[in-house]
């Protein structure tokens, strides 16, 4: 059921449109926030700039068309003759600027005439306007070319500041990636890994935020593999220390009179000598230092053969048979604790498939816990009232890593626990080559 429930969601996160993933790093959002607020500062001084510039200019214009109009005016009313840029009503002459002058005003305004930027200033004559024109094409091309100069430099400075900000947040984003790499490393099982900042280990430097999480994380790793350590020299010096005595309770035990007291005594001997054997084990797989002894088996008869020796019934089916590069006994092993795990916690019937490299071992009862599909097998914990201390699939799943296989535990769809075993399947080369090469 929580199959079918979760098809629908997958379907509408598939209909929904993602964005790239590259828009969600750090680098790229603080390459968007240094753009937008370099536009925004050039933005602002070059409107600044000009407003300013603009006005200085326009003024400095303003001035002298004004001079020129008091000439004019002083001439005009000698009767003198005006000026080829002067005159009573000419033609061009802004209407704003005429009626200002009609009503007694002086005034000027910056217009085009004969295609050409003028700056424009009328007086009062006898009721009409006396007016004098200066070229504004200078003033003009001016503020053109400071504004084309405030764009590129714009331009310039935003590439310049875009570039050395990435550089600096690349910075800072590579440790970061290191930081999680590092975390990585520790979550998969490398306790050894560490970050290894140098700001972490000079007291004088000062140190950053990242700093900070590197050397958190450092100390973290440490503390944790120091705890692994102790937790699996514990449980290698407890089962080595139990050899001893069972090897003597053994003994003793075999020397009681026959009978019922006795068989119950030589049955708890050998589960304890088991769990005792199973911590061994693990205490080596923890360690690491496991020798595999590989070699290429044919998956199918020696699935058949665990079976066979498991003495417990399970239906075997090979949809298709491979030839694995794998260890015998280590394979064994697994292929064992998964069956036996199948008929300890589940309901017949027990299957088990060989498609190519791949081995499915299923039963049909309530399937694994949850706790179990989200973190995986845990030694000493069981659940649902179940005999056993939780050791055959972390060993299962140990053995597996040995051998380079990849074991994975799952719910089928139609109720059951499915464990499934992935095997590198070996490619004879030379065969498929043809001949040998010398």
């Amino acid at each position: 059921m929580s199959a079918v429930r979760a098809r629908p969601g997958r379907r509408r996160a598939r209909g929904v449109p993602r964005r790239p993933a590259w828009t969600a790093t750090l680098t790229w959002k603080a390459a968007v926030f240094i753009t937008l607020m370099c536009c925004a500062l050039a933005a602002l001084l070059g409107v600044l700039v000009h407003v300013s510039v603009t006005r200085q200019t326009v003024d400095a214009s303003r001035e002298k068309a004004l001079a020129r109009l008091a000439d004019v005016t002083r001439a005009y009313e000698a009767g003198e003759p005006l000026p080829p840029s002067a005159g009573v009503d000419p033609v061009g002459l802004p209407p704003p600027l005429r009626d200002l002058a009609a009503r007694g005003s002086r005034g000027t305004v910056v217009a085009d005439h004969e295609g050409r930027p003028t700056m424009w200033a009328a007086g009062p004559a006898d009721g009409r306007a006396l007016a004098v024109r200066v070229d504004y094409s200078l003033g003009a091309r001016t503020i053109s070319g400071l504004d084309r100069a405030i764009l590129g430099s714009s331009v310039l400075a935003i590439g310049a500041t875009l570039l050395v900000g990435s550089f600096a947040v690349t910075r800072v984003t590579r440790r970061l990636h290191l930081t999680a790499r590092v975390a990585r490393r520790i979550s998969a099982g490398d306790l050894d890994a560490r970050v290894d900042d140098p700001r972490t280990k000079d007291p004088s430097r000062p140190q950053d935020e990242v700093a900070a999480v590197s050397g958190a994380l450092d100390t973290m790793a440490s503390s944790l593999q120091g705890k692994l350590l102790s937790e699996r020299r514990f449980t290698a010096d407890v089962a080595h220390e139990l050899r001893t005595p069972l090897t003597g309770l053994s003994a003793a035990a075999d020397l009681l009179p026959p009978g019922r007291p006795s068989e119950l005594v030589r049955d708890r001997v050998r589960a304890l000598r088991a769990l005792t054997e199973d911590l061994l084990e693990i205490s080596r797989l923890d360690t690491g230092g496991e020798r595999v002894d590989l070699d290429v088996y044919a998956l199918g008869p020696l699935a058949e053969r665990v079976v066979l020796a498991s003495g417990a019934p399970a239906r075997v089916r090979i949809v298709r048979d491979a030839r694995v590069e794998t260890d015998r006994r280590r394979l064994e092993r697994v292929l064992g604790n998964l069956l036996a795990n199948a008929h300890g916690h589940g309901r017949p019937p027990v299957e088990l498939t060989v498609d190519g490299p791949v081995v499915t071992v299923r039963d049909h009862g309530e399937g694994y816990p949850a706790y179990l599909l989200e973190h995986g097998p845990q030694r000493f914990r069981t659940e649902g009232g179940s005999k056993g201390h939780g050791l055959g699939l972390t060993i299962a799943r140990g053995q597996a890593s040995a051998v380079g296989a990849e074991l994975v535990f799952a719910n089928a769809p139609d109720g059951g626990a499915e464990a499934r075993l992935t095997l590198p399947e070996y490619a004879d080369l030379t065969a498929e080559g043809g001949e040998e090469p010398a």
